[in-house]
């Protein structure tokens, strides 16, 4: 892991690693704490039971961003990435600067976005 890396404890999520959705067991034994906060991106359904996220697109992504254990960051991140497809390119773990200003980690769609259904509200829990 790369200082600049190990800098960021932080991910922001905003669908199913959220409290409650299905993949959060994964996520839960990391947090330290946790804040709703917001980024810039577009937020779409894959009619698949989870969304998809691009943070380059005009908009406004809803969710909550975690303080992760700084002893446990290499051993989260490698889990989110195999769970989140980071390996296989289905998602990619990208850095992202939040409405409050954190530098933070987030997951990009890694497709091409066709076929997705657009979420403008931003948010993964109100579709």
């Amino acid at each position: 892991m790369s200082e600049e890396e190990a800098a960021i404890d932080q991910v922001f999520c905003y669908g199913t690693l959220l409290p409650g959705q299905e993949r959060w067991r994964f996520l839960a034994p990391f947090v330290l704490a946790q804040e709703p906060d917001r980024v810039t991106g577009r937020l779409y359904d894959t009619g698949l039971g989870y969304p998809a996220a691009f943070f380059d697109r005009v908009g406004v992504i809803h969710g909550v961003r975690f303080r992760l254990d700084p002893d446990r960051l290499e051993e989260a991140f490698s889990l989110l990435d195999e769970i989140e497809g980071a390996v296989d390119g289905m998602y990619h773990r990208v850095t992202v600067a939040t409405g409050m200003g954190e530098q933070v980690y987030a997951y990009q769609y890694g497709g091409e976005g066709s076929g997705l259904m657009d979420l403008p509200e931003g948010n993964w829990l109100s579709r």
